[in-house]
């Protein structure tokens, strides 16, 4: 019993220790003249539903949720914006060539196809996140033409 006693007060002692080391935060007030919506004439429907579905994850501002200050849960997420951003950031997506503009829609659109995007753990908790088919077909109708408007 008294080895137990050790092991929950070291464990209990390592999570309060944890919750003082920081984490970056992926916060702006500035929407670049870069960002997607800058880009593009985003119709107001499409623009919200980027906004609610993509931008946490593919974006220079995140909406974090409650838990974002508690460690570990803090590192997981800062991990997976920077992961999501790598692949896209609609921020900063007027920087990128007409190519890779191009195959960035396609992919966008391929991924919402296929229900990857966004990912089910983030609509597990962002229930207002989830794509509604009508959702789908918007943003899949809208982005196509955009892409197929991109010359080379």
């Amino acid at each position: 019993m008294k080895v137990f006693k050790i092991i929950v007060i070291f464990i209990v002692v390592v999570f309060v220790g944890i919750q003082f080391i920081p984490t970056t935060r992926n916060q702006s007030v500035l929407t670049l003249q870069t960002d997607f919506n800058n880009t593009f004439e985003v119709p107001n429907n499409v623009q919200q539903i980027l906004k609610i579905s993509c931008y946490d994850c593919h974006s220079n501002n995140t909406n974090y949720p409650w838990y974002n200050k508690i460690q570990p849960a803090s590192w997981l997420l800062e991990n997976h914006i920077k992961e999501g951003k790598k692949e896209l950031n609609f921020s900063e997506f007027g920087t990128y060539s007409k190519r890779r503009q191009k195959s960035k829609l396609k992919a966008v659109i391929n991924q919402i196809k296929d229900d990857e995007m966004p990912l089910y753990s983030y609509t597990l908790i962002h229930k207002d996140a989830k794509l509604s088919e009508r959702n789908k077909k918007d943003l899949i109708d809208w982005l196509s033409k955009q892409k197929d408007s991109i010359e080379k």
